[in-house]
């Protein structure tokens, strides 16, 4: 898994390759958490070049978005690959989240 960070007006792109499942959820979990902490408060997580994402990654992405609502922030998804958007319907977080086909569309309602 790697995590790439990325300041864009006034949003925090973070973008995830690999995959996130049990193996690599702990790491990304401690990153985005402690880019809230931060301050990070708009934050897109572009997905174009995740794999795989596992019930475990859901949860994940289920947690900053809990932190981010308590600290009046915003968290929105893009780019989902046909796989991962499967995932992300048949869980339900189609309609938790936010979803955009491209970072420049996610970017411009976040910001």
């Amino acid at each position: 898994m790697q995590i790439v960070e990325e300041k864009l007006e006034s949003a925090l792109i973070v973008t995830l390759v690999g995959r996130l499942d049990a193996a690599t959820s702990k790491a990304v979990e401690e990153r985005l958490l402690s880019l809230i902490e931060a301050g990070g408060i708009r934050l897109v997580v572009d997905l174009e070049k995740l794999d795989y994402i596992s019930s475990v990654g859901l949860r994940v992405l289920m947690l900053a978005a809990k932190r981010l609502r308590t600290a009046n922030g915003a968290i929105v998804v893009c780019a989902l690959q046909p796989t991962v958007q499967q995932v992300f319907e048949i869980a339900g977080f189609t309609t938790i989240f936010r979803i955009f086909p491209s970072r420049e569309a996610a970017v411009a309602a976040i910001a």
